[in-house]
């Protein structure tokens, strides 16, 4: 079956971004070039790596390999914790894009805001430079919580496009996600499905609407960050769970689907607390 065309969130700038994409998070660099191939031969057009992953190269390979026209795809990158400031910031922006074998990124994130270090205001403030040199179409941010926002609202200006936040049935982050619907922030979960550490896929809140709808609960999962309006990198190696976390906007979850997964909520995190990353 033929699947309907991945709907696009309108940004605060003016872009938008594919709901659906496809993260890299600890693939294996010399399996990178491969796994995003599949992807984007399943129909994925949206990829997000990060500097500290250490696979842009294989995204970069495969993109120049698929011959699927630069316009049609939308490309994320972040920058790492060590190379926040301000000329360091464009110094690895431009290693950034050498390594992707790009002219222009889609989105730059700052990847944490290591406020112990305090530079994320400074970064934030060159991370504008760089969207005004027309380089990079939108900015945003990753793993900030909601006074990490607050501050560079106040500081600098320009509001962030996006904030990209582990988020998932079990951690949901309602304060971060109501100050970010507030400012026309998108979020954007990473760890959508808890990765693997809680039993999500077991529990009648998930279980329910999969046999219902004849979906895995993988499916309902995504379904549900869908729903909600969220955009959703889900990850995998495997060819046949890249093709299954495509395969979800043939289906929805009722509203009463909609309340009992997100009823789920524990506060368990899978990652480091924003605050503690150095």
């Amino acid at each position: 079956m033929t699947q309907p065309p991945v709907p696009r969130i309108q940004l605060n700038d003016g872009t938008s971004i594919p709901q659906l994409g496809f993260g890299v998070f600890k693939v294996d660099p010399k399996q990178t070039e491969r796994i995003v191939t599949d992807a984007l031969e399943v129909g994925y057009r949206h990829l997000d790596t990060a500097r500290i992953y250490g696979n842009e190269e294989g995204v970069g390979r495969a993109l120049a390999a698929s011959g699927i026209p630069r316009e049609q795809l939308f490309v994320t990158t972040k920058l790492w914790n060590d190379d926040q400031g301000t000329q360091s910031v464009f110094d690895a922006f431009d290693r950034s894009l050498d390594r992707l074998g790009l002219e222009y990124l889609d989105l730059y994130l700052i990847h944490w805001p290591t406020p112990r270090n305090d530079r994320y205001v400074e970064t934030w403030k060159a991370f504008e430079r760089l969207r005004e040199s027309g380089r990079v179409r939108s900015i945003g941010v990753s793993n900030f919580l909601a006074h990490h926002l607050e501050r560079l609202l106040d500081e600098t200006d320009v509001v962030p496009a996006v904030d990209q936040i582990e988020l998932h049935p079990y951690h949901q982050q309602p304060e971060t996600a109501a100050f970010a619907e507030e400012h026309a922030i998108a979020i954007e979960a990473w760890g959508p499905l808890g990765q693997g550490k809680y039993p999500l896929f077991e529990l009648p809140a998930v279980t329910g609407p999969a046999e219902v709808h004849g979906k895995t609960p993988a499916q309902v999962v995504i379904r549900w960050h869908l729903q909600l309006g969220n955009v959703v990198i889900p990850k995998s190696a495997t060819p046949s769970r890249i093709r299954e976390n495509f395969e979800v906007f043939d289906f929805e979850l009722s509203p009463l689907d909609m309340t009992e997964v997100g009823g789920l909520e524990r506060g368990f995190r899978t990652g480091s607390h924003h605050d503690n990353v150095a």
